[in-house]
């Protein structure tokens, strides 16, 4: 068997539909045979390469008018069968190029992209019902502080101002809480991030300072560190900030008072940003490294702290709707590091 006949074995036994055309005369060169899998007859396969082939002469055109973005071009589409039912598809296309860097021919690639779909919109159900429960969760407890401190500022008229002052911040924080349920832990707005493409509009570094600057409340030695960071940066800035909030909520939680905490933002190795909360105190058992994210799984140290084992799930969730990833490791030294990935140019 020739080279030529294994290629075409190759990609005739390929999922994927390949094709090739000649630019000189728009001719169809090859088509595999995979487009008989996606339901489509060798009769409909030809009209909807006619299509693309009525479509060439103008990217040629641009090409050779200096438009470098004609060179790979990809872009869905949606394909009707004779049948009457459609298929969501990717094509992907590249000029092949002569040796002086003229245009020969145009190679392409048509992808199905029912799996993808079904299970992007699996992860968005499964989104909407985590953000279901987490706004159950998190109301439950609020209403009844809520109640309580409505009675007792009604029944409060001989405490003194301090006592009051103290009843205003409980409520205002309360609220404040209520609203950010409302705002942002509905099913839709949850199951929203990372498929809108947000705006550049977020200062890495001004998200840290002010994360850091909220945290200092309730542990003073938090000290917030950047290195090499973007000026801005693409990601939805409410949901960063609330895993942030997150991991230094557990960090003053499962520390002692006088224990410092980091919280850190640079260049990540492999690519893209990392920002990472450390703390200098007990190491987290090997064998619950794991499983921290999943839901409400709390480990040893958890025993007597009110929790319900949702927090880090909430930010393990976020950091993966960005692309990204949350990770936990014990430090050689002393602590631990929680950190975030994010797959950002920088």
């Amino acid at each position: 068997m020739s080279e030529l006949a294994q290629l075409r074995l190759l990609l005739d036994s390929s999922s994927d539909v390949h094709w090739l055309i000649d630019c000189a005369s728009g001719r169809l060169l090859y088509l595999s045979a995979a487009h008989a899998a996606l339901g489509f007859s060798a009769e409909e396969a030809q009209q909807h390469a006619d299509k693309l082939l009525a479509q060439l002469p103008a990217r040629l055109a641009r090409w050779q008018d200096g438009d470098a973005s004609r060179l790979r071009l990809r872009r869905e589409l949606v394909l009707e069968r004779a049948d009457g039912s459609s298929l969501t598809v990717e094509i992907e296309s590249v000029l092949v190029l002569d040796k002086k860097g003229q245009p020969l021919q145009l190679a392409g690639v048509v992808r199905d992209l029912s799996r993808q779909l079904a299970e992007r919109a699996e992860w968005e159900t499964q989104q909407k019902r985590f953000a279901s429960m987490l706004s159950h969760e998190f109301r439950t407890p609020l209403s009844t502080i809520d109640g309580a401190v409505q009675r007792l500022e009604m029944t409060s008229a001989n405490a003194d101002e301090a006592t009051r002052k103290r009843y205003r911040k409980i409520q205002v924080a309360v609220d404040r809480l209520i609203a950010m349920i409302d705002d942002y832990l509905s099913p839709e707005r949850l199951a929203s991030i990372g498929r809108k493409r947000q705006a550049n509009e977020i200062s890495p570094e001004a998200l840290l300072e002010t994360v850091g600057e909220a945290a200092r409340i309730r542990r003073n030695a938090i000290k917030v560190e950047v290195f090499g960071l973007p000026q801005w940066l693409r990601c939805d800035p409410q949901g960063m900030r609330l895993c942030l909030d997150i991991l230094l909520d557990n960090a003053i939680k499962y520390t002692a008072p006088d224990t410092a905490i980091e919280l850190v933002g640079k260049k990540a190795s492999e690519g893209g940003v990392e920002f990472s909360v450390i703390d200098h105190g007990s190491a987290l058992p090997e064998e619950e490294i794991a499983r921290l994210g999943e839901r409400g799984f709390r480990g040893r140290a958890a025993e007597g702290i009110a929790g319900s084992g949702l927090g880090l799930y909430m930010a393990r969730a976020v950091a993966e709707a960005h692309g990204g990833s949350l990770t936990a490791q014990n430090l050689s030294e002393s602590g631990k590091k929680f950190r975030i990935w994010l797959p950002i140019a920088v």
